[in-house]
């Protein structure tokens, strides 16, 4: 006898909840299409369900995500970055911790080796015909994020190739939920070849229109922000205990059906975002003009603050961080997050003067200001011009810190965001010594510095 199995999964929505009702809508007319049939269905998300960005999921520290999940009756999740290193450890505990799906994660431990209580090295789920599907996740490698945090990483490929064998000795089928990457879900397929089924991939935001096969492995893939929904379909010879044929599809969901919320539903999110934001969190005494092409009141403050806050000589950024400017009056945590909704952490470079130099000439290149910055956790239009604290040019032309001759031999501490440490902009800074504040955002940084210049609302 041969079952159909489906399988529909979705990956790094990024709280891009624009096409979610259609996805909502879609899963369960599938579902009920599946159940009518008698045929097993599951759902699963492959990590990156929220983002900071946007300002529900930052008002409920995602857990309005997860109540999504919930609702359309996830079977598994596993987390992405976005998840495991834009919340602290307390909050990430609080959105996984009784969730009414298992969270499979074998790569994330406490200091001491153990396993967070929310997370599962494997699961296991049984057709109504007592086919056993094991499953197996990793997250994607953000070492130094992680141990900033508190926790432990490990390598997602070498766990998942290592856990895989085990499974499948127990298991009919073994899908594996991979927020990894396109490559390392590769070189999966191809270490595991006979011991894996199913990759379900992410954290790349590839699309595998009609999924990718390496060996015996089918690895399927649906982008990003809820642009497809993925599908799989497994037919399993239950006499045999053999699967017998896979495919893999996606759906676009700009052509599924619009249901009535359609256009009002991320909407009401925003709106209630409003409400849960709205306490002030200090008065500011003066407007704050912000500006992309220089200094500004706006930014001169936030320097202060980075500064302050990393305990640096100086520091550089870009000013396209600022969405806006810093309005007179009460300020809350709304406003704090429209003016700067990156998930964007403070870090410190340590470099000698030479290199502070060599990277101060850089930050003039005149393509930077105008770039369309996408990734690295910016989440503005445009990169703007380079901001420098405490940096500054002699009559002479020599660079001076805090108003001194710079000592080319001597080790300075540099205070910048962390999206300039991944080398794409300054690749001296990928291999320096540094250190990354986490969990606080920049505008955390921002909304400290002007409480203790101006008091906090209500004191």
């Amino acid at each position: 006898m041969i079952e159909t199995i489906h399988i529909y999964h979705t990956n790094d929505l990024h709280s891009h909840f624009e096409k979610w009702p259609r996805i909502r809508s879609f899963l369960k007319e599938r579902l009920a299409e599946h159940e009518a049939a008698g045929e097993p269905c599951f759902l699963f998300d492959i990590g990156d369900h929220i983002d900071r960005s946007h300002p529900y999921t930052e008002a409920t520290l995602g857990k309005g995500n997860m109540a999504m999940l919930e609702d359309l009756g996830y079977d598994a999740v596993t987390i992405g970055n976005n998840e495991g290193i834009t919340l602290a450890p307390d909050d990430l505990d609080g959105l996984y911790r009784g969730v009414p799906f298992p969270v499979v994660l074998g790569n994330l431990t406490r200091p001491d080796g153990s396993l967070p209580d929310w997370a599962s090295e494997e699961a296991i789920l049984t057709t109504p015909s007592g086919i056993r599907i094991g499953l197996i996740g990793a997250t994607a490698d953000f070492t130094s994020s992680y141990e900033s945090l508190g926790w432990r990483i490990g390598k997602p490929g070498a766990w998942l190739a290592a856990a895989a064998p085990g499974v499948k000795a127990h298991c009919d089928l073994v899908i594996c939920l991979s927020h990894m990457g396109s490559t390392a879900d590769d070189r999966l397929a191809e270490e595991a070849e006979g011991s894996v089924d199913v990759i379900l991939g992410a954290h790349t935001h590839h699309v595998y229109a009609e999924g990718r096969r390496i060996g015996e492995t089918l690895i399927g893939a649906a982008g990003k922000w809820g642009q497809y929904v993925g599908e799989i379909t497994l037919s399993f010879d239950t006499v045999k205990g053999t699967l017998v044929d896979s495919s893999a599809t996606v759906h676009d969901s700009e052509t599924l059906p619009a249901p009535g919320d359609d256009l009002s539903f991320d909407a009401g999110l925003r709106k209630e975002a409003e409400r849960l934001m709205a306490d002030p969190v200090f008065f500011n005494p003066a407007a704050m003009p912000e500006s992309w092409t220089g200094p500004s009141p706006l930014s001169k403050f936030f320097s202060d603050a980075l500064r302050i806050h990393t305990d640096a000589d100086c520091a550089m950024y870009n000013s396209g961080i600022f969405l806006g400017g810093l309005r007179a009056g009460g300020v809350s945590r709304m406003d704090l997050h429209r003016l700067m909704p990156h998930p964007i952490n403070p870090c410190v470079i340590e470099l000698t003067g030479e290199e502070l130099e060599e990277a101060y000439d850089l930050s003039f290149d005149p393509e930077w200001p105008d770039i369309r910055l996408k990734g690295l956790g910016f989440r503005g239009e445009v990169m703007g011009a380079m901001i420098h604290h405490r940096l500054t040019k002699s009559e002479d032309g020599r660079l001076l810190v805090a108003g001194h001759p710079l000592d080319r031999g001597r080790t300075y501490r540099l205070a910048t965001l962390d999206l300039f440490t991944y080398g794409f902009f300054f690749p001296s800074f990928k291999l320096l010594p540094k250190k990354y504040f986490m969990p606080e955002f920049i505008r955390d940084v921002l909304a400290e510095h002007a409480v203790r210049m101006f008091g906090a609302a209500g004191s």
